[in-house]
């Protein structure tokens, strides 16, 4: 490298001309690299002109249509915002105070995001024949004349039960068909003289209050009783363990009788039985 600059200072001391001209000829060409960069520069800045011109004629072109249509505009805004509005308004969520759901299995876990979720409705029924068939009057007639209205049943009672048709549903496989909500005391009364749908009196169910249903699985369009058959067993045990998860008694536990199709709310029950109780005696 110290050969190169000594050689480089004796070239311009032996032949100063010859370095005049490359000094001549390095600031002619960088000369015209700092035009070519002015030039560039101006066409930039001229189209960014252009482009900002168009841009504020395109927002005056904006704004005027604006002043001249608002009036529609604003009515279209109005209009595709009214149905969120109505969803929003009118949905209804439901928080059960009496449902403990901190212990829940993975099924259980299920039956607490619904019911902490949007309102449940309840399933289209299945043809009234369900409970009309050969079979059906012959080894439980009383299905026949029970009442299937969901809005007899108590609001809360009804989301939990259908909480657990969900589950039984989505995970199980099960399709469950309310088979009994509501029950007048006249009609309790008929059933307990008959001795085999019931052993309680009238007032004495909790079916008379609202706050006990009857539920069945469903194949083949049959509703299934037999225990003797592994599939109807199975649902029938998931339907009262999902029960008791949902803060529900079922009547497969129950000692005296095996109500296998019943759930109720008991506490709630045993106070509404105490009040009516209360009220006959006073009457």
């Amino acid at each position: 490298m110290l050969l190169v600059v000594m050689a480089m200072v004796c070239w311009v001391l032996m032949f100063p001309d010859a370095f005049d001209r490359v000094q001549a000829q390095l600031g002619r060409w960088f000369g015209r690299v700092g035009q070519a960069a002015s030039g560039a520069g101006r066409r930039v800045s001229q189209r960014t002109d252009r482009l900002q011109g168009g841009v504020r004629e395109e927002l005056g072109a904006a704004q005027g249509a604006l002043r001249r249509h608002w009036p529609v505009l604003a009515a279209a805004v109005l209009l595709l915002s009214i149905p969120p509005l109505v969803i929003l308004i009118t949905r209804q969520n439901v928080v059960l105070d009496e449902f403990q759901g901190d212990d829940l299995s993975a099924s259980g876990s299920m039956v607490a995001q619904l019911l902490r979720g949007e309102r449940l409705t309840p399933p289209p029924p299945p043809p009234p024949e369900v409970f009309t068939t050969e079979e059906i009057r012959r080894t439980r007639p009383e299905i026949v004349t029970a009442d299937r209205k969901w809005g007899q049943i108590d609001p809360d009672l009804q989301q939990r039960v259908l909480a657990i048709y969900e589950v039984m549903r989505r995970q199980y496989g099960y399709e469950m068909v309310l088979v009994e909500g509501y029950r007048s005391p006249e009609r309790q009364a008929e059933l307990m003289s008959g001795g085999k749908a019931t052993r309680a009196g009238a007032w004495q169910s909790c079916h008379q209050y609202g706050l006990g249903v009857d539920s069945a699985p469903i194949r083949d369009g049959k509703l299934q009783w037999d225990m003797g058959d592994p599939w109807t067993k199975r649902a029938y045990f998931l339907y009262g363990e999902l029960a008791e998860q949902a803060g529900l008694e079922w009547g497969g536990n129950w000692r005296s009788i095996k109500d296998y199709v019943h759930v109720e709310m008991s506490q709630r029950c045993r106070a509404a039985r105490a009040a009516k109780k209360a009220e006959l005696a006073g009457g």
